[in-house]
């Protein structure tokens, strides 16, 4: 798991564009903002420009893509990466984390 610096303030992008919200990015948009944690700011977003590997998610700004991202799994990533500052290595987004 790679180490996230513990920034002052996060944004969470979550792309709402048309392939990831068939894949169902509003439900994981929604799971986030029931998750409220404190300096970490929650956005919907336009398309990220990596369509077919979505719902995905983009945290800045430690530059960390988590990739077909379920709302079942936001508990997780919440408490693991904006909490805890380790990264989901299960839930990285290959294309930009190889080593995961």
């Amino acid at each position: 798991m790679s180490n996230i610096t513990n920034s002052a303030t996060r944004c969470v992008r979550v792309c709402q564009n048309r392939t990831c919200k068939k894949q169902g990015a509003a439900k994981v948009l929604a799971a986030l903002t029931a998750l409220p944690v404190e300096d970490v700011t929650v956005t919907a977003s336009g398309c990220l420009g990596q369509c077919g590997n979505g719902p995905m998610v983009l945290v800045l700004p430690d530059m960390v893509w988590y990739c077909g991202v379920s709302p079942n799994e936001v508990p997780l990533m919440v408490e693991q990466h904006l909490l805890g500052g380790q990264s989901v290595k299960r839930m990285l987004y290959y294309r930009f984390h190889p080593q995961g």
